[in-house]
């Protein structure tokens, strides 16, 4: 006659414990899962994405202070290794005299109006390029660079981590002139068309700021034609919005803006952005 097997006690609260283990690690993991696919949710458009291209009143050549280097957890910019760091003046790299632009002050004022967001500044600007060097395979002679194909190719990069909002465009300087002025408006019209094309957006709003008009230094025919073409194109195309430069002033030079002027600059543009997208 057997034995009857003998069940050890500790063996039993043994197994009872790994049993709740087990259904514990289920319901962390279940409530995991579901906090991650909330998140992921929530953030399914990820970055504001902005596009800074044109010459060098975008790249900006305002002289650096302290507060411009101050870092906004909601702020970051694409930098010369395709890596997203926090938003300080310098943003572009164009030239080694890079300083203040308008980028910056444009993001501390959407994030002002909408905290939720992170936004991605995608600097792109060449400064002296002509509207010329704005087309696919066009090379800047003075930086040895592509400004088109260069930035078309930094923002689908950035675009893997967010949506494209916008583009910013501040440029024309280099077209005044009676050589390159009266096309001027024809370029224009064709490079906000093919960058629309390229992101795939019909609709993708273009901001174009007004070339600096200052006091000491008058606009000539040339200058005069160029804005006329900013206005025109604003005024005829959907989803292409003016931005004044109305009383900014220059850094001594009357051709760049101080970095006063491009701070304001950049809140001007943030007003143009925010009142279109509401």
């Amino acid at each position: 006659m057997s034995t009857p097997h003998l069940v050890d006690q500790k063996e039993i609260d043994m197994q009872r414990i790994i049993v709740w283990v087990g259904m514990l690690g289920c319901i962390l993991s279940a409530s995991c899962r579901s906090e991650e696919k909330q998140n992921t949710m929530e953030n399914t458009e990820g970055y504001h994405l902005f596009l800074l291209i044109g010459q060098s009143n975008m790249a900006g050549r305002g002289v650096v202070a302290e507060a411009d280097q101050s870092v906004h957890p909601n702020i970051m910019t694409l930098n010369r290794e395709d890596q997203w760091v926090s938003a300080v003046d310098p943003i572009h790299f164009d030239k080694p005299i890079a300083g203040v632009g308008p980028g910056r002050s444009f993001a501390l004022a959407v994030s002002a109006n909408n905290p939720s967001i992170t936004i991605g500044l995608i600097p792109g600007a060449v400064g002296g390029s002509p509207i010329s060097s704005w087309e696919p395979g066009a090379l800047d002679e003075a930086t040895h660079t592509h400004p088109y194909d260069d930035a078309l190719r930094r923002a689908k990069k950035a675009m893997e981590a967010g949506t494209l909002k916008a583009i910013l465009w501040h440029q024309g300087e280099s077209d005044s002139n009676e050589a390159l002025a009266p096309e001027y408006k024809e370029h224009l019209i064709r490079l906000i068309r093919r960058l629309r094309e390229e992101f795939g957006d019909a609709e993708l709003p273009f901001f174009i700021g007004q070339l600096g008009n200052f006091s000491e230094k008058p606009w000539d025919q040339w200058q005069s034609q160029v804005n006329e073409a900013h206005l025109e194109v604003a005024q005829e195309i959907g989803g292409v919005h003016f931005v004044s430069s109305e009383g900014l002033g220059h850094k001594g030079d009357t051709l760049h803006f101080s970095a006063a002027a491009e701070r304001e600059l950049g809140r001007r543009y943030a007003q143009r952005y925010i009142a279109q997208v509401k």
